[in-house]
């Protein structure tokens, strides 16, 4: 198997055509039969992953340089309107998230890992947008598959049954709930892990009045759960971030698996 090769089964998984912006093949291999991955990888895990001897490393957090990165975040105005809000109001708001995550990226060290693995002649690709789609899904499924027919959940109801799921069970740090109370009734679940990050307190606000009741995130910013709060028209619980990533890596390396392409899972990936 190659890079590309591997990319293509990840993309397929997830229900992908195209490479999304926050993905990419930094550096391309051929012959590759033992993978390194991790959530966060850089020249450590590069540096690591040459001296054991492995093929390929795969981080899941980006680390290409691509400038169009924050396009990714469109799939939240696809997501809204799915649930009835008019896509021009939804780009509205989401510029604003847009335009304040900019000034991050804009200042980032985008080369920093990339240049290291050119040097160390270590093959090197990111896989975003695919694992956390997976995830979202995976657990949306579980979910609805747990509830439904079962108005009268509760936000504590769901929060137990996310720890069925085996990341959940096994990370150190559980699913928790940010807004809402335990007693809280869960309304409609609606399950949002991608979409590159966290898409700001009026995008989340936009999810709510459209008919969502619980929102399960990977992460929010505290200042995004005081404004739900303030709002009191919602909830959210928020499952876990490294945990919410392994479930989407989980089934990639699991399937790279069936080609004979073995993956050993570090740097924050919940087995």
């Amino acid at each position: 198997m190659n890079t590309q090769q591997l990319m293509d089964q990840a993309l397929a998984l997830a229900g992908l055509t195209e490479m999304p912006q926050d993905c990419g093949i930094c550096v391309e291999g051929n012959n590759i039969k033992k993978v390194l991955m991790g959530v966060d990888m850089d020249t450590a895990e590069l540096m690591l992953a040459k001296e054991l001897g492995y093929d390929l490393v795969v981080t899941h957090h980006p680390r290409n340089t691509n400038i169009d990165m924050l396009k990714v975040m469109d799939r939240h105005i696809l997501k809204l309107e799915e649930l009835g809000v008019p896509r021009n109001k939804s780009q509205k708001l989401l510029g604003e998230r847009k335009d304040e995550l900019s000034y991050g990226q804009h200042v980032s060290n985008s080369r920093r890992s990339v240049s290291a693995a050119k040097l160390l002649n270590m093959p090197f690709m990111s896989l975003h947008t695919p694992a956390d789609i997976i995830s979202e899904r995976v657990v949306q499924e579980f979910l609805d598959k747990k509830f439904a027919g079962k108005p009268e959940t509760t936000v504590q109801e769901i929060v137990d049954a996310l720890e069925e799921i085996p990341e959940y069970k096994n990370s150190a740090r559980k699913p928790v709930i940010r807004a809402g109370g335990k007693e809280s009734y869960a309304g409609k679940i609606y399950v949002l892990m991608s979409g590159l990050t966290g898409p700001g307190a009026e995008v989340t606000k936009a999810y709510f009045e459209a008919g969502v009741g619980t929102l399960i995130l990977m992460h929010i910013p505290e200042k995004d759960a005081k404004a739900v709060k303030e709002q009191k028209i919602g909830n959210v619980v928020v499952a876990g971030h490294m945990s919410s990533d392994s479930i989407g890596l989980n089934a990639i390396a699991k399937k790279w698996a069936e080609s004979g392409v073995e993956a050993t899972m570090m740097s924050g990936i919940v087995e």
